[in-house]
């Protein structure tokens, strides 16, 4: 089976990339032999490489400048989608593609379901539905696997930006009133390659089966302000030092950024379980997993 790979240099990217090559011979084009920004290149691009599948955890992920760069964020995130589909679906190649909570408005404290109504508060929510809709548009044989508040103990995200925070200040100030599952790009990992049947004839016939959007994130919930005040209590636990004394809860309108944030990221994992077969580990476990990696880099 040959897999085209895309965003390896990425968390997600980066956590499937050995997993699938212990199981596949994989493509792993960096970002200027395979540009998400360039839509109208792919075709020629995948024709040439003929992938049986394709993962595309490549996105644009800049929430708060996807408000002033639109028409980028929609070409990476809605119109490349929609080309690779496009290639795939007359070839019945299946497609593993990754989308996002902020699809969601966030209203309520219920969890979102898979075919819950969609209403994007963000120029991002929004590039990431149209991605979404274009794929089943397409006709392709597709996992749109929605996750949330991804991390890893590489790369620039929440946690490395608490930790390198808590070492700076006596005093942090993190929302309290955004609900979701921390969830890291390992966990994420390790649920598609279980998803995925590993020879070329169950393939097409698996995706047949289950084709469509399945929410992927870690059990349980906590707001940003309890996964900081974990990452700190956690690391602080395996001998780390820091300077913070104090994390202070705060309202998401005493943080003003560009773009909107969904409260209740929440999602509904009954179908994870029920059609793949998979329970993914509480966000707690897999920050302990997350935490030992870190720990040992410091």
């Amino acid at each position: 089976m040959r897999i085209l790979l895309t965003g390896s240099a990425g968390q997600v990217g980066g956590a499937l990339l050995p997993l699938l090559r212990e199981r596949a011979d994989v493509v792993a084009p960096l970002r200027d032999q395979f540009d998400l920004s360039r839509p109208d290149q792919l075709a020629d691009k995948l024709e040439t490489i003929k992938p049986d599948l394709i993962v595309n955890p490549a996105a644009y992920t800049a929430v708060d400048r996807a408000e002033d760069e639109r028409e980028l964020a929609f070409r990476i995130n809605a119109e490349s989608p929609r080309a690779i589909a496009q290639w795939a679906a007359p070839r019945g190649v299946p497609l593993v593609h990754f989308s996002t909570d902020y699809v969601f408005d966030g209203s309520g404290d219920r969890a979102w379901h898979e075919d819950s109504t969609p209403a994007p508060l963000s120029v991002y929510g929004q590039s990431k539905l149209a991605g979404d809709l274009a794929i089943a548009e397409a006709g392709a044989l597709h996992v749109i696997a929605r996750t949330s508040w991804v991390y890893a103990a590489t790369g620039t995200n929440f946690l490395k930006t608490i930790v390198r925070l808590a070492g700076e200040r006596e005093q942090l100030r993190i929302v309290v009133d955004q609900i979701g599952a921390p969830t890291t790009a390992n966990a994420i990992s390790q649920a598609v390659v279980a998803m995925l049947p590993w020879s070329d004839d169950g393939l097409g016939k698996a995706f047949e089966q289950r084709s469509g959007v399945v929410n992927l994130v870690c059990a349980g919930e906590t707001s940003w302000h309890g996964f900081a005040t974990a990452i700190v209590a956690g690391l602080r636990s395996r001998g780390a030092k820091f300077a913070v004394k104090e994390i202070v809860p705060i309202r998401s309108d005493e943080f003003p950024v560009k773009a909107k944030r969904p409260s209740n990221s929440r999602l509904d994992l009954r179908r994870l379980r029920e059609r793949f077969g998979i329970t993914p580990p509480s966000w707690q476990q897999a920050l302990d997993r997350e935490l030992d990696a870190l720990r040992a880099t410091m």
